[in-house]
């Protein structure tokens, strides 16, 4: 399924991702998957929101950088070899993962997953199920 992501330009100092969530929890937006990569001086903070649109505003009003992407999130079952699976199946039909981020739930692992081609990834995964 395509979803949109977010992702937060944070410095890297004390309490600026406090600050980020702060904001999002204070309008009742919630943060339902993440990751952070980080350089010398800022952090990337990629994430899955309960109301993209939302955040957006209240994040820029609050003068954090924010920039948002189409991705993948695909749910399979949370096993041993399900994930290679998938990822076999999308090299084979040369989808590039850019990168991606994963969590779990009630027996599931949900991925976030940007490809280098998503209607191509969305097409190979349907077509798997």
């Amino acid at each position: 399924m395509k979803i949109k992501q977010l992702s937060v330009f944070v410095e890297n100092r004390k309490g600026s991702i406090g600050q980020m969530a702060r904001i999002l929890g204070d309008n009742g937006i919630n943060m339902q998957a993440f990751s952070l990569a980080e350089n010398a001086d800022f952090g990337i903070l990629r994430m899955i929101v309960s109301d993209v649109d939302r955040a957006v505003h209240v994040l820029r009003e609050a003068r954090f950088g924010v920039t948002t992407a189409d991705v993948v999130r695909i749910t399979c079952p949370d096993t041993p070899g399900a994930l290679a699976d998938i990822l076999e199946n999308l090299a084979a039909h040369d989808v590039f993962i850019e990168y991606m981020y994963a969590f779990s739930r009630n027996n599931h692992a949900h991925i976030i997953i940007r490809p280098s081609h998503i209607d191509r990834c969305i097409e190979v995964l349907g077509a798997a199920t």
